[in-house]
C-alpha cells in the first residue's frame, strides 16, 4: 500500500504544471534499482516496452518533463523583466509561431494602460529593430490584421468622461454590424467597428457594452460567439476579469496542451501588479465555485506552484 501511494505521488510529481522537486529527492532519490524498475512497469503512460521488451521513457513525456522543469525558470524570468520588455517579448513570441497567437496580441493591446502599451512598443523597437505594427502586418495575413494593427497602435483617453449618447449610438453600430456580418463583410473588416474598438476609451467601450445589452437583451461578447478574435477583443476591453478567469479555468487542468499551460504563467505574472488581480480572483471564485489559489494548488507542483501562490497572494 505504501509503495502504491509512493507511485501515485511520484506520478503526480511528473504530471501537471511544474514538477515537485522535493518529492523527487525524498522518494525517487532513495529508491533502489528494483524499485525504479517496478515503477516503470506500473506506469505505462510514461514508460513503454518496444518489440525487444526494452523499457524506455516515452519520447513525448521526456519533452514534456523538460518543459515542466523549465516552467519555474520561465515564470521567474518573466516576472523580473521590466513590464515593457516583457510585453515586447511576448508580442514577438506570439508572432513567430507557425500560427500567430492572436489572443496574446489582444491581451497586451487591450488590457494595458496607454502609457504601458506605448512603452512596450518602444521596447519592441529597441529589442528587435522593427515596429510591432510592421511585424503584425507582415506575419498576419488574415482579415484580423487591420484590427490588430489598430489595437497595438492605440493611445486611449483614460479620463472619467463618457458621452453616453454617443456610446448608445455606437452600440447601435455594433447591432447593425453583427446583424449584417457575412452578408456584406466580416465584422473584423468593418471600418467603423475597428475605429471604435481601437480609439475609444475603455470606460466608453464599457458604456457601449451596457447599451448593447439594453438594446438586444444579449451581451456583446455572446453575440460574437462565431468570431473568436472579435469576442476576445471586446472581453479584454470591457470585461477583462471575466476573460482572464476563463483563460485560467481552461488552462488549470492536467489534460491541456503546452500553449494552454503557458497561459497560466502569462496571465498570473502579467496581472500580478495590476489592481485587477483581486477582481480576477473574485470573478474566478464567483463563477467557478472555488478559489484561484485552490485550483493552482490542485494542479500545479513544487516550487512553480509556490511561486504562483505567492504572486496571487499579494492582492489579498
Amino acid at each position: 500500500m505504501a509503495e502504491a501511494n509512493s507511485y501515485a505521488a511520484l506520478t503526480k510529481a511528473f504530471s501537471g504544471l511544474g514538477v515537485d522537486e522535493n518529492l523527487f529527492i525524498s522518494t525517487l532519490g532513495k529508491w533502489n534499482r528494483h524499485q525504479r524498475e517496478s515503477y516503470r512497469v506500473s506506469t505505462p503512460g510514461f514508460f513503454r516496452e518496444d518489440e525487444r521488451q526494452f523499457q524506455r521513457w516515452d519520447d513525448q513525456h521526456i519533452l514534456q518533463l523538460r518543459q515542466e522543469f523549465l516552467r519555474l525558470k520561465d515564470a521567474v524570468v518573466l516576472y523580473t523583466m521590466h513590464p515593457w520588455e516583457r510585453d515586447a517579448r511576448l508580442f514577438k513570441e506570439a508572432l513567430l509561431l507557425q500560427v500567430p497567437k492572436h489572443d496574446v496580441l489582444i491581451e497586451i493591446a487591450c488590457t494595458r494602460s496607454s502609457e504601458d502599451l506605448l512603452g512596450a512598443r518602444k521596447a519592441y523597437h529597441s529589442l528587435f529593430e522593427h515596429s510591432i505594427e510592421e511585424d503584425i502586418a507582415f506575419h498576419i495575413r488574415s482579415p484580423e490584421r487591420k484590427l490588430l494593427v489598430a489595437l497595438v497602435s492605440s493611445y486611449r483617453y483614460e479620463g472619467p468622461r463618457v458621452n453616453d449618447d454617443l456610446a448608445k449610438s455606437e452600440a447601435k453600430i455594433f447591432v447593425n454590424a453583427i446583424k449584417n456580418a457575412n452578408k456584406k463583410k466580416l465584422i473584423d473588416e468593418d471600418e467603423e467597428i475597428v475605429r471604435i474598438l481601437s480609439t475609444r476609451s475603455k470606460l466608453h467601450l464599457k458604456a457601449i457594452y451596457r447599451h448593447y445589452k439594453e438594446i438586444t437583451g444579449n451581451s456583446l461578447d455572446e453575440d460574437l460567439e462565431g468570431d473568436l478574435t472579435m469576442k476576445q477583443v471586446v472581453q479584454c476591453l470591457s470585461v477583462p476579469k471575466a476573460y482572464f478567469s476563463k483563460i485560467l479555468i481552461a488552462s488549470l487542468r492536467l489534460d491541456v496542451d503546452e500553449s494552454a499551460k503557458d497561459s497560466v504563467t502569462r496571465v498570473i505574472v502579467t496581472r500580478a501588479d495590476d489592481d485587477d488581480m483581486k477582481q480576477i480572483k473574485e470573478e474566478f471564485q464567483s463563477k467557478y465555485g472555488t478559489t484561484l489559489a485552490a485550483k493552482i494548488a490542485e494542479v500545479a507542483n513544487g516550487s512553480y506552484k509556490d511561486f504562483l501562490l505567492t504572486i496571487i497572494a499579494k492582492s489579498d
